[in-house]
């Protein structure tokens, strides 16, 4: 099925979402469009609200114009994905624009926090996925084991570079820096 027509499809189920309820995302994937619930945990999420404040403070120096935010999806036709993230960097202006997604040219930095139930995602499909979009930097947040991968200089469907790291270390992340001190564990208090 070509990209078109995927597209469309989505575009479908995600008005199809908008009636159910709960959160509802859409993305396409190597087998086409999928229509997942979105069930993310407070600590998944203060995760991210941290990530995004962080980078938000840091992109006023570093990329004017540019947000970290929780949304939309990225897309890349020429590939035939269109994939939801937990935070991705993007020009604050591409949230003004039409559309379910944007475009992945304009996609600076992507953020994945690994979910309890279903961490192949982020660092299977995703992990090759986003620099084959040529994603610059992707960074995984593994709440399951307190650890943090940064990956960056994107070559066809791989990242050439990997830097671990773990919960309590200030992670360099592209031209900035995340403080992880404050990142939970999932249960641990």
């Amino acid at each position: 099925m070509d990209y078109a027509r995927m597209r469309a499809l989505a575009e479908e189920l995600g008005a199809f979402a908008e009636h159910l309820e709960g959160a509802w995302s859409v993305e396409i994937g190597p087998s086409g469009p999928i229509l997942a619930m979105m069930c993310p945990s407070k600590r998944h999420e203060g995760t991210v609200r941290r990530i995004c404040e962080q980078l938000d403070e840091q992109l006023l120096d570093t990329h004017p114009g540019y947000i970290c935010a929780n949304g939309p999806e990225i897309e890349h036709p020429a590939i035939g994905r269109m994939r939801r993230h937990d935070a991705v960097v993007i020009p604050e202006s591409a949230l003004d624009e039409e559309g379910l997604a944007v475009d992945a040219t304009q996609v600076l930095a992507v953020v994945e926090i690994v979910s309890p139930s279903y961490p192949n995602d982020d660092y299977g499909e995703k992990l090759s996925e986003y620099p084959a979009m040529g994603i610059p930097h992707y960074l995984i947040v593994d709440p399951r084991t307190g650890t943090i991968e940064v990956h960056s200089d994107p070559c066809r469907n791989r990242y050439s570079r990997k830097e671990p790291y773990i919960f309590g270390d200030s992670v360099p992340f592209g031209p900035w820096s995340v403080e992880t001190a404050a990142f939970r564990r999932y249960g641990q208090s």
